[in-house]
């Protein structure tokens, strides 16, 4: 199983908007969601499935993307790592999945998944991280295939 992890680009801070869900992308940050798009769409296989939270930002994010998503609940700021696995089936499901989300969560799934000491990885904003879920002989490995971020792109 794959599981890539996309942060939002950068959004509108919450003293200049006021409303978190509602924030929008930054100039900088629909760019930012742009150039990882393209990246994105000529590395992501058939089949995969795009998830994303329904805050703004996120919305914005993924739709620069220009595939099919669902919107979900589970994936607004607030949410636990467990949520996000829970509802990507990982490890239980065969194929990709993308998911468009927030920190603290998307860095808390990224450090459980890899074993880290600390319980949260920075991502940020705009990135992505690509995992695999794979079997190696009669052991079962998480392995990092690719981390990006759209500032060096």
């Amino acid at each position: 199983m794959d599981l890539i992890l996309w942060r939002h680009a950068e959004a509108e801070s919450l003293s200049e908007h006021g409303d978190d869900p509602e924030r929008p992308l930054t100039p900088r940050g629909e760019k930012q969601a742009a150039r990882m798009a393209v990246w994105l769409d000529r590395q992501l296989p058939d089949g995969l499935r795009v998830l994303a939270s329904p805050a703004r930002r996120t919305e914005q994010t993924v739709r620069a993307l220009g595939r099919k998503y669902k919107l979900r609940a589970e994936l607004l700021p607030g949410g636990s790592p467990d949520d996000l696995l829970e509802l990507v089936q990982w490890p239980r499901t065969r194929g990709a999945v993308l998911v468009v989300g927030h920190q603290p969560m998307l860095g808390q799934v990224v450090a459980r998944l890899l074993g880290m000491q600390t319980q949260e990885c920075s991502m940020r904003k705009g990135a992505v991280w690509w995992l695999r879920r794979r079997q190696r002989q009669e052991s079962v490995e998480t392995i990092l295939l690719a981390v990006q971020s759209p500032d060096h792109l």
